[in-house]
């Protein structure tokens, strides 16, 4: 049997299996109630002019929020600015995180402590960014 006539027999017996449970589906009165509400949501959206989104704001203003990426109407709080001064070469790293490239690459040559000692100042420049 060529591949093609196989690919054309499981694609048909596949479109089969579907159409039953389209059919079993179609039969099911809380899936009924759902498509009901949501066509009549829909139809009331359009009446006053509201969006989806809107209408996720207006009825879940926090998960609306998770879902934008947001988990608080809060800002982020700023972290301190801290600065590394390498003994052996003057390099200076300013870091507001632990996820420093240089850092790193640091601590792994140095050990994290040794290159603790090597901070000098822990957010003394903390103007600039609440200005």
């Amino acid at each position: 049997m060529s591949s093609r006539l196989k690919k054309y027999q499981e694609t048909e017996r596949m479109m089969k299996q579907l159409q039953e449970e389209l059919l079993a589906m179609e039969s099911d009165t809380e899936l009924k109630q759902e498509m009901e509400f949501k066509e009549k949501l829909e139809a009331l959206m359009a009446e006053f002019g509201v969006a989806e989104k809107t209408v996720l704001q207006i009825i879940a203003p926090e998960k609306y929020l998770q879902s934008q990426g947001q988990t608080s109407t809060k800002p982020r709080k700023v972290r301190k600015l801290k600065v590394y001064k390498n003994p052996h070469t003057g390099e200076v790293i300013e870091t507001r995180g632990g996820n420093h490239k240089g850092l790193k690459a640091l601590k792994d040559e140095h050990g994290a402590e040794v290159v603790e000692g090597w901070l000098i100042n822990d957010d003394a420049d903390n103007k600039k960014t609440e200005a």
